[in-house]
């Protein structure tokens, strides 16, 4: 299987010997590789662009679970943002988990700054439901930090907990809140739901739905870092060559990586292991 332009971002230039599109994540480390930053990085390298990082907290974690996180200090996650954005230039970010309230608006306030695309992955919870965000800190990924992004890419549960309302919930009600609090889309991801995993992207341009297939295999840690970062790399490139990011465009070939890596996804330690950030990568170098 060779790789087509539907399934690489397509417009990829360089620069001497750099992408053109410059992608930096602002989320938490996971020490097991499956999420997180590390997951993040993967996927970017997928889309040939060039990921940089600031890390905003340190998990504690494995394919069993997270066993605790420890957040950076506000000066250093500051100081990893400027020296990256100042010096280097971005052409999208993507944010995960933040951890407490005080991260989420001091990266709020460092986003206002920028004028790229920005995805917003509101991290509330691991695979396995272990907390990744402080209690009170939720309500500050609506008030703070949804009116920066540019997509907002919450699974139901998160969705139901940032709207107050059940999981079951129609989906434009449940993105309601963050679409008046300021996000320019919501994608509401189905994943959760019974049926055919369908994600649901609700903005200016109405309402899209994409369905995947539902792959029997449990090995899917770090599916929603995957998708925003797939995302914010497809927006990205399209900021750095045409200067015009297609929101639903990106999400559907976001879609179509991640229902692949999903469906590849490999047994890693005892527990839950990740999706394969690289299948395209390693199906090429098959051919």
């Amino acid at each position: 299987m060779s790789i087509s332009s539907v399934d690489q971002p397509s417009g990829l230039e360089r620069s001497g010997m750099l992408p053109t599109a410059r992608v930096l994540t602002i989320a938490g480390s996971d020490s097991g590789g499956g999420a997180g930053i590390q997951a993040d990085l993967r996927t970017m390298a997928a889309y040939g662009v060039h990921g940089m990082s600031v890390i905003a907290s340190v998990t504690v974690q494995n394919s069993l679970g997270v066993q605790g996180f420890h957040q950076i200090p506000l000066d250093v996650i500051e100081a990893q943002f400027r020296a990256v954005v100042d010096d280097i230039g971005v052409d999208a970010i993507k944010t995960g988990m933040l951890g407490d309230a005080v991260t989420i608006d001091l990266v709020a306030n460092l986003l206002a700054d920028v004028d790229v695309p920005v995805v917003i992955d509101p991290v509330c919870a691991s695979k396995h439901g272990d907390p990744l965000i402080l209690e009170d800190a939720r309500s500050h990924i609506v008030t703070e930090l949804a009116q920066r992004a540019t997509v907002i890419t919450p699974n139901l549960g998160e969705a139901a907990l940032l709207s107050g309302l059940d999981m079951d919930a129609d989906p434009a009600d449940l993105a309601a809140p963050l679409l008046a609090a300021g996000a320019e889309w919501v994608l509401v991801k189905g994943g959760h739901a019974e049926g055919p995993p369908t994600d649901h992207l609700i903005g200016p341009g109405g309402r899209h739905s994409y369905t995947g297939e539902r792959h029997d295999n449990r090995h899917t840690h770090g599916t929603g870092c995957t998708l925003a970062a797939a995302i914010a790399s497809l927006l990205g490139l399209d900021h750095a060559t045409t200067g015009t990011p297609d929101v639903p465009r990106a999400v559907e070939r976001a879609n179509a990586y991640v229902n692949g890596a999903i469906k590849n996804g490999f047994a890693l330690g005892s527990g839950i292991g990740p999706v394969d950030h690289l299948w395209r990568v390693r199906e090429h170098l098959l051919d």
